[in-house]
């Protein structure tokens, strides 16, 4: 029985013994695996950390074969010549800012005219057509009413009172004076002297609006048909009656319009306000009529915002006003805001290259009898354009004689691009 016990505990040992053993090999191989992978790892990063450098060196390797690709350009005297390229120093030239503005031409209020009927009539005749140059006191057209013939009847015998009531009131004064006379009297007679006095004159003003002579009507010429007429020099733009047609004191008649004081009306927006001012001139064309320029001056900034779209109105006299300009006809202006001295070249001598202007600096040099003219691109800044030339800001000094490309900027860049490109093969 003891022995039965002692051989039962030696199995229980060696099978502890076992599950050691194999926890022990299982340890041991899972520390292989992961130190198998972190060395996989490492050598994965580094790896890739040599391709990265790669990598960025190619870049740097790019960025400096782009800037050797703009660096120097070396062309023999004879293509020089055959290409026609001018070579010259940096020169400083005027150049004038320009603020760009839309509008219309317009006409001064107090040269534009409604004809209107001062009392309400008849038309009965029309002298004019649309496009008639017409002067002030002109007759337009003739209106015919009683009421109109009533206006001057009655007229006639508010002056004829007027004309009795003036001597009876001199009488009534010499009668009180000489105390003959009653005092209330010559009262009554002076206070209705002064009213027939003022009616008169009201008659008188309503007929002088009508364009009638007072004094023919004040010796019975009663006139059948009163005339309206121009109250300006000018041009009839509109004719709104009709013969027969009845008219109302408000009723619009004739529009007239004087171009002779047509200007241009600009407008300018926020931005460009404080750069505007009387005096500047300004270039402009009208869009109905392509291919003309007129020019015109500033008289006039307005004061107050436009509030859609945010600007505001620029008056100015055109200098040369031409028969084919009418109001309302839509222009394109360019104000010159000022003179500034600046460097600049022809539009010709400056080519973008990936978003960039550049122009390029020359230099000839002499090898066995032969010139070589070696040219450089440097990088600078835009600012004014007018007329072809723009204005050139220099991002680092150059030296004083330097001798630049006023032309061929582009078939300079393409040769650049093309030396690179076969020098890289």
């Amino acid at each position: 029985m003891m022995e039965l016990k002692v051989k039962n505990k030696i199995r229980q040992i060696i099978e502890e013994v076992k599950k050691q053993i194999i926890y022990i090999v299982a340890l041991v191989l899972m520390v292989s695996v992961f130190t198998g992978c972190g060395k996989n790892s490492a050598d994965d990063s580094g790896e890739a950390s040599h391709e990265h450098s790669e990598g960025e060196a190619g870049h740097e390797g790019e960025e400096g074969n782009n800037e050797e690709r703009l660096a120097e350009l070396h062309l023999s005297d004879l293509k020089f010549e055959s290409l026609g390229i001018k070579i010259d120093t940096l020169p400083t030239r005027s150049l004038s800012g320009v603020v760009e503005a839309n509008g219309q031409l317009e006409v001064p209020p107090q040269h534009e005219a409604t004809v209107t009927a001062i009392l309400g009539a008849n038309v009965t005749s029309i002298k004019v057509i649309e496009g008639d140059q017409v002067s002030k006191g002109q007759v337009l057209a003739y209106l015919s009413h009683p009421n109109l013939t009533r206006l001057q009847t009655d007229y006639v015998r508010a002056y004829s009172q007027l004309q009795f009531l003036e001597k009876e009131n001199q009488r009534q004064k010499r009668l009180y004076e000489e105390e003959v006379g009653s005092g209330k009297t010559y009262q009554q007679i002076q206070a209705d002297y002064q009213a027939m006095k003022g009616e008169v004159k009201g008659y008188e003003a309503q007929l002088k609006q009508l364009s009638l002579n007072v004094k023919n009507v004040q010796s019975g010429d009663i006139y059948q048909y009163v005339p309206v007429v121009s109250p300006i020099d000018g041009y009839i733009e509109k004719v709104e009656v009709q013969i027969g047609q009845y008219v109302d004191p408000q009723t619009e008649m004739f529009m007239i319009v004087n171009i002779d004081h047509i200007h241009a009306d600009l407008m300018v927006f926020e931005k460009d306000v404080h750069k505007v001012k009387i005096g500047q001139e300004i270039a402009f064309t009208v869009e109905s009529i392509p291919g003309t320029t007129l020019s015109a001056k500033i008289y006039s900034v307005g004061k107050q915002f436009e509030q859609n779209p945010k600007a505001v109105h620029v008056h100015a006299e055109i200098d040369q006003k031409e028969d084919f300009l009418i109001p309302g006809m839509y222009i394109n202006g360019k104000i010159s805001t000022g003179d500034n001295q600046v460097k600049a070249l022809p539009e010709s001598a400056i080519i973008e290259e990936e978003g960039k202007p550049f122009i390029f600096m020359a230099e000839a040099h002499e090898d066995d009898g032969k010139t070589e003219w070696a040219f450089k691109a440097i990088e600078v800044r835009t600012g004014i354009t007018e007329d072809g030339w723009v204005e050139i800001k220099l991002l680092e000094p150059i030296p004083d004689g330097t001798e630049v490309a006023w032309n061929n900027a582009y078939y300079l860049i393409s040769e650049m691009k093309k030396s690179q490109t076969s020098h890289g093969h």
